[in-house]
């Protein structure tokens, strides 16, 4: 005969599965996890390479020439991959991963349009015309950091932002991943800004092909 299970059952059997992922990924906090994929050689993900980092690029590169946006900041920045095919006059990349930052420092030595700076190390003055979040939102699992990145990211906007993510709160079983609706925290934090435009993704989310399709779409905001 087959146990059934209790609610109180089932709920103690999906958080023991949650610590174990945790566990299998040396998973502490969204800060923690990205340095440490730095520092063993990870990349910024899929998102930012091949068709997906093209797609990506053709948006917000037709963005800057139409709306001849001369200064960029963008909330992390990653390991550089996407913004090899950017066309921005006046670049600022922040990153929570001092790994990343070096890199990417490096990588961009010899072009004098861009700065790299670490999260820590922004200041009032650090400003852009369009301030960009790339692939970052649902990376956020925290509640804390998540209200404090979205601080920063529209405090640093004197004209646009874009977001590129997922706009729900579907569950994942990553546990690096968690998706929000984060326009709800714009509307009630950010009045200033009104969401202008959504701009569905060119490769939609595929469980067979996840490594190039994607869940984010875009979502352009204006003041």
């Amino acid at each position: 005969m087959q146990k059934v299970r209790t609610g109180a059952q089932w709920i103690k059997q999906v958080k023991r599965r949650i610590e174990s992922a945790v566990a299998k990924f040396g998973f502490s906090t969204s800060a923690d996890y990205w340095e440490k994929r730095y520092q063993r050689g990870g990349t910024s993900g899929a998102g930012s390479y091949h068709r997906l980092a093209e797609f990506k690029a053709d948006v917000i590169n037709k963005f800057v020439r139409d709306k001849r946006v001369q200064t960029v900041i963008e909330f992390g920045s990653g390991d550089g991959a996407q913004l090899q095919l950017a066309d921005y006059p006046s670049y600022i990349g922040v990153d929570v991963s001092r790994t990343a930052i070096s890199a990417t420092q490096r990588r961009f030595a010899d072009d004098a349009s861009k700065r790299f700076v670490h999260t820590s190390e922004i200041t009032s003055s650090d400003r852009a015309e369009l301030a960009l979040s790339l692939d970052v939102i649902y990376h956020l699992v925290e509640d804390d950091v998540f209200d404090s990145y979205m601080k920063q990211l529209f405090d640093a906007a004197t004209k646009y932002v874009i977001v590129y993510s997922s706009n729900d709160a579907r569950s994942w079983p990553d546990p690096h991943v968690r998706h929000r609706r984060f326009t709800d925290w714009v509307e009630q934090h950010r009045p200033d800004f009104s969401l202008v435009e959504q701009i569905p993704n060119r490769y939609p989310y595929s469980s067979d092909d996840p490594a190039n399709t994607s869940f984010a779409d875009f979502f352009v905001f204006a003041r």
